[in-house]
């Protein structure tokens, strides 16, 4: 999910949007600033770190896969089999999260004791890396399987919004 589209759910279920009707009258809906000026609306096969409230990895298929089908003008097929990539790519970053959890209560055990434990501030250090190398092969593998379904002219809007940044990757 996108930051933006996450700051926007979060806003509407803030006291003073259901609460204060002058107020929230000044906070009206806004589209992804980067994008407003083209009038496009922003999808992430990424989500941002700093959207904590709504978990790292929901940015779920239904929204991005319908962006994208409409963007990219995707058959039943493709959707089919994008659904499939992108739930591979939901689960593993999902895992990431986990063994981020878990090697944050390794560095805190290893600071915990008398003396800094240093190979349980290493453990947890590889664990990260592991991570991070399971995050980027999946990625890899779901880009290469989303190039193969794609026909030419898809592939070529698909790029031009990951370049603009409409889609993060």
């Amino acid at each position: 999910m996108c930051h933006a589209t996450g700051r926007r759910q979060r806003h509407h279920k803030s006291f003073y949007f259901f609460f204060d009707p002058d107020r929230a009258e000044h906070h009206e809906f806004h589209e992804h600033p980067a994008h407003h000026d083209r009038g496009e609306r922003s999808a992430c096969l990424m989500p941002h770190q700093w959207d904590r409230s709504v978990g790292r990895g929901e940015f779920g298929v239904k929204r991005p896969l319908r962006f994208l089908a409409h963007k990219l003008d995707l058959d039943d097929r493709q959707i089919t089999e994008m659904v499939r990539i992108l739930d591979e790519l939901k689960t593993e970053r999902a895992q990431a999260e986990v063994d981020d959890r878990r090697s944050l209560a390794e560095f805190a055990d290893a600071m915990a004791g008398q003396a800094f434990d240093a190979s349980k501030a290493a453990s947890a250090g590889e664990r990260r890396v592991q991570s991070a190398a399971r995050v980027r092969d999946t990625l890899i593998r779901s880009l290469q399987q989303i190039h193969a379904l794609l026909n030419p002219e898809q592939r070529e809007r698909l790029a031009y919004l990951i370049r603009t940044g409409v889609i993060t990757v």
